[in-house]
């Protein structure tokens, strides 16, 4: 097939559109939630266990031991969330690419979102990639995002 697809994304929704070719109107092909970045903070998302750096294994004021291999830096749920939810769209692109559901990609993502997006793409995917943009449209109906995606392409 010689689709384009366009994904419109951030931290918390990702819509997926197919088009043929450019005269033909989006088809919306999927629309993902993360539910879990929509839980209250009272939520329990994570446990509070003890990691490697805490009180007494702290390396702070006592001369003592290096972190081990279990250290990852201080994230906050939500951005665990958002990341977690970037693998799992770049999994489905993946998916989708190798299937043959489309050729080229467009990428229209919040920024941050974008960038965590960039870190998990599959180098397959990030190939098929022809445009980004770093705006979240996800509340936009089809006809206002391919709108803004032609303003952008006539300005670049």
């Amino acid at each position: 097939m010689n689709a384009t697809w366009i994904l419109s994304a951030n931290a918390s929704r990702a819509r997926f559109f197919s088009q043929g070719n450019l005269t033909e109107p989006l088809e919306e092909v999927n629309d993902m939630v993360n539910a879990a970045s929509r839980l209250r903070m009272v939520e329990p998302t994570e446990s509070d266990k003890r990691g490697p750096m805490a009180g007494t294994k702290s390396m702070h004021n006592t001369g003592g031991a290096l972190p081990n291999k279990l250290y990852e830096p201080p994230t906050t749920p939500d951005v665990r969330e958002a990341e977690l939810f970037a693998r799992d769209i770049a999994s489905y692109l993946l998916e989708n690419q190798r299937d043959g559901r489309f050729d080229k990609l467009s990428v229209v993502a919040a920024p941050q979102f974008l960038g965590m997006l960039r870190k998990v793409l599959d180098p397959q995917v990030q190939s098929t990639i022809n445009l980004e943009i770093d705006k979240d449209y996800t509340q936009f109906n089809p006809g206002q995002l391919l709108d803004h995606i032609e303003t952008y392409k006539a300005k670049s």
